[in-house]
């Protein structure tokens, strides 16, 4: 008699064909549910972006000076210190810095619209102080030259004008000092960037013959040119934007210029931090009309002429030892024309308003054949 057939026990599945299933599927539901997380928070982002927005409004109409709310440096550096504190990453503190910049560039110039004129062409120093200082949606304007932005804003075509006042490795910058002795602007802020230099080029670092860039770029790059780029001809250009276009366009050639240039540009980052100090800073003075009240944290600028005889100038350098002022920048212009002697400008710490900065100047203006307050503005510190 044949047996019957046993049947067959149902195979439970092992735990590792279990957890084989799960390792394929995983992924799948933690990209569905990362992208359900990532288009909630896009949702909130934007809600939350747009009441800032109507709350910056509601500051800016709720203002007695409209145009003091428009343009508060002060404000504005506090805001990103306190955003920067805050912050606990990933994102950097000029990721931050740089969305916020925008809310309020964006909010401002829907109340008034800030013209500001700055030494271009687009993606120079200058141009990247002046979107540091007004945001991108500002109306922002290149001109040629140093004495042009003064000339913009003395003239009324902008109401602001950004030009380099002073840089860590190469000292003053000659023709800003110059135009103060000319014309009746003042300052009423300043921008402190560090400055990073980059090689930039389509050809492969061993193939540049030629390395173009501004004087003063190409300076604070010398003994790095020098000792890494020995075979090329170093050759100087207006600015390190046209720089950036003479090595898009010719090979063989190659741009000191800033990063932000390398992308507008099209160009391959050959060497970065190509600086020979690498605390480079450059500071900018914003100039225009608009007087800034105190803040506690300020500087004054003053252009004076005195008597040009023996003791002269210790004489009115003692005056803010006297006052126990701290004078941060002291630079000497030799006078134009047959007279002998000297223009000086000098920063100090204060305000115009203060007590003990205000009897100082009056002090010195007794001894002063000119003197003049170039403004008093609140202090920045250097950003990347």
């Amino acid at each position: 008699m044949a047996s019957k057939p046993v049947p067959k026990k149902a195979v439970k599945p092992t735990s590792s064909s279990v957890s084989g299933k799960q390792a394929a599927s995983s992924p799948a539901k933690n990209h569905a549910s990362a992208l359900a997380d990532i288009a909630k928070l896009d949702q909130d982002i934007v809600k939350l972006l747009n009441r800032r927005a109507v709350a910056t409004i509601k500051l800016i109409e709720a203002s007695p000076d409209r145009r003091t709310a428009i343009y508060d440096p002060r404000s504005d550096d506090d805001l990103f210190a306190k955003l920067e504190a805050e912050n606990l990453g990933p994102l950097t503190p000029r990721a931050i810095r740089g969305v916020f910049r925008q809310i309020l560039s964006s909010v401002r110039n829907q109340a008034r619209v800030q013209r500001a004129v700055y030494l271009g062409p687009a993606y120079s120093f200058s141009h990247m102080a002046a979107i540091e200082r007004f945001g991108e949606s500002a109306d922002l304007i290149p001109v040629n030259t140093i004495p042009a932005v003064f000339e913009e804003v003395n003239r009324g075509h902008a109401d602001f004008g950004i030009v380099p006042i002073e840089n860590s490795t190469d000292g003053r910058i000659i023709d800003t000092l110059d135009m103060f002795t000319r014309l009746p602007l003042r300052i009423c802020g300043e921008i402190q960037l560090s400055i990073h230099h980059n090689l930039l080029g389509r050809s492969p670092r061993g193939e540049i013959n030629e390395v173009y860039s501004k004087p003063q770029a190409l300076s604070q790059c010398r003994e790095w040119i020098s000792k890494n780029m020995p075979q090329a001809r170093v050759i100087e250009v207006t600015s390190t934007s046209t720089a950036a276009q003479l090595a898009r366009d010719k090979p063989g050639a190659a741009a000191v210029a800033s990063k932000q240039a390398a992308v507008e540009y099209g160009l391959h980052v050959l060497a970065e931090h190509i600086e020979d100090n690498k605390t480079n800073v450059t500071r900018f003075a914003v100039i225009g009309d608009k007087p800034v009240g105190s803040t506690g944290k300020d500087r004054t600028s003053i252009l004076l002429q005195i008597p040009h005889r023996p003791g002269s100038l210790s004489e009115s350098l003692a005056i803010f030892k006297q006052a126990k002022l701290n004078l941060t920048w002291i630079e000497s212009f030799p006078l134009r024309g047959p007279e002998t002697g000297y223009i000086f400008f000098l920063d100090c710490e204060g305000h115009i308003k203060d007590a003990k900065v205000k009897r100082a100047l009056e002090d010195l203006a007794k001894m002063a054949v000119r003197m003049e307050i170039l403004g008093s503005y609140p202090r920045s510190e250097p950003v990347e």
